[in-house]
């Protein structure tokens, strides 16, 4: 079949809703409880998906008792963990930084894979993680690295850290766990744990009412992030291979960036632009120089982290 821009649109638009979707993250800090968005999203969005896997559910109850653990698991990192961390981190860090620290993700990704899953390191791993750290601690310590032994890390800045590196842990345990069911019916099952674990954070906390500028913020949450980017993102892995598509997630902190100072109004500076730049071009060495240190195997790609339940 042959490539053409509609095919690289489907892959592109999920990008930029799961941009927006970071947006959203900051707008809620001053809008909606984190427990409260964090539960209403993932419950709209477990029974909007419900009823098209029913079936599917239904026929495969033996399977789904046996590995209902890993599913929980997988639930809380990829739902729970990751998303309350990042809207209790948009409270005290910028839109922009959370939309850098994003691009940390394949980074840590291969990093948990070479861990949990033993695969080889490359020459890519080892130069792209030295530049990607270098850049890292050139952004979190705003230009100045020797700042960051005086004055640590941002408490804002370390919690979406947190948050990353429990997404990464969720893309890596998809791999390592399989589960036989379709990713739509896992997805479900999933979310369903998530909505669990996040009724009783949500009730701890006292059980925060939605306010009406919280609504349309829950709402994209719910909607367009959970259910509709993740089909978008899915469609363009069918047509244009996991490989390409994966390529395209090196655009989000870009997006996100470009979102943070357009409806935010938050200011770019150089040290975003470079440690940034140094975080994003450490990814591409991880992805591209796949050449192992001391083998000639070549790794076969990760699979994209939006290849289940999307990179929020």
């Amino acid at each position: 079949m042959r490539t053409t821009w509609r095919h690289y649109a489907l892959p592109l638009m999920a990008v930029l809703i799961w941009s927006g979707n970071t947006i959203v993250s900051k707008l809620a800090a001053g809008a909606i409880a984190p427990s409260a968005i964090s539960f209403y999203r993932w419950l709209i969005a477990a029974l909007c998906m419900t009823p098209f896997v029913w079936r599917e559910l239904v026929a495969a109850r033996v399977m789904i008792w046996r590995d209902w653990p890993r599913l929980a698991v997988l639930g809380f990192l990829g739902m729970v963990a990751y998303q309350c961390l990042a809207y209790i981190a948009a409270r005290s860090t910028t839109a922009t930084n959370m939309g850098l620290l994003l691009g940390l993700l394949p980074l840590m990704t291969v990093g948990l894979s070479v861990l949990w899953l033993a695969e080889r390191v490359t020459r890519g791993d080892v130069a792209g993680g030295l530049l990607s750290l270098a850049g890292l601690v050139y952004l979190l310590s705003q230009g100045h690295p020797a700042s960051l032994l005086a004055h640590g890390v941002s408490a804002g800045d370390g919690i979406m850290l947190l948050a990353c590196a429990a997404y990464a842990a969720y893309c890596v345990l998809l791999k390592r766990w399989p589960i036989a069911l379709n990713r739509w019916a896992s997805l479900c099952l999933q979310i369903w744990f998530a909505v669990g674990f996040l009724s009783i954070y949500y009730l701890v906390s006292g059980a925060p009412a939605v306010t009406r500028a919280g609504w349309p913020l829950m709402l994209y949450a719910a909607i367009p992030a959970s259910l509709m980017a993740p089909m978008l993102w899915l469609a363009g892995v069918q047509a244009l291979g996991p490989q390409r598509t994966t390529a395209l997630m090196n655009l989000m902190p870009v997006v996100t960036v470009a979102l943070a100072c357009w409806s935010l109004g938050e200011a770019l500076h150089g040290y975003h632009l470079l440690g940034g730049g140094l975080v994003l071009a450490g990814v591409v060495l991880v992805q591209r120089w796949t050449r192992p240190l001391r083998a000639t195997v070549r790794r076969e790609p990760l699979a994209a982290p939006a290849t289940e339940s999307g990179c929020p």
